[in-house]
């Protein structure tokens, strides 16, 4: 089930909150940012902004819903595009290249995952089950493709996935670097 799928659909000012949330969280990070700042950015009250979200906590689960939805889309259309069940296992890093070029201060989920430690937070929920889907994902393509033993390939192809977003705004080469190891794993699993 994706993210966010049981989210009713937002009216324009709920849109415009969450686009303002979203800019202003990542940017600035969550905890950094009041309900004030969102409200005034987005044009509405903060009366409004509680009315469609209940809280600041609603508000960063429905902010990190949104970027869950645009990211599993991303990472489906690369699966899609790829040409090979070979090539579908590592669709994922080819939609983190185009992603981490539009979004240069890291992994929004990472973060959330730093500034919201508890696991009871929404937000915290909507991003480690964003993590928890990656991490399935890697495995179910991988057994398509008829690698071996799926569970173990997906679980190091998670960990060089994640390292690769966590380090990329360090060094510039770690996603493509990350990549052509992942095509590597993946090689081998087939042969395997």
């Amino acid at each position: 089930m994706d993210s966010g799928s049981d989210a009713p659909p937002l009216t324009p000012a709920g849109r415009r909150i969450v686009d303002a949330a979203e800019e202003l969280f990542y940017e600035r990070g969550i905890t950094a940012v009041g309900v004030d700042l969102i409200a005034e950015h987005s044009g509405v009250t903060k009366r409004t902004l509680y009315n469609r979200f209940g809280s600041k906590d609603g508000l960063v689960a429905a902010y990190l819903a949104e970027r869950d939805r645009r990211w599993r889309s991303e990472v489906r259309a690369a699966v899609d595009a790829g040409g090979s069940a070979e090539e579908a296992v590592t669709a994922p890093f080819e939609a983190l290249r185009s992603w981490t070029a539009r979004y240069t201060r890291g992994c929004a989920f990472l973060n959330a995952l730093a500034e919201l430690p508890d696991p009871r937070h929404p937000g915290h929920r909507v991003a480690a089950e964003q993590k928890r889907w990656l991490l399935s994902l890697f495995e179910e393509l991988a057994t398509a493709a008829g690698c071996c033993e799926p569970p173990t390939l997906a679980t190091r192809l998670f960990v060089l996935h994640e390292g690769a977003v966590a380090t990329g705004p360090l060094s510039p080469g770690t996603v493509a670097a990350a990549a052509d190891l992942a095509r590597e794993l993946v090689r081998a699993a087939v042969r395997g």
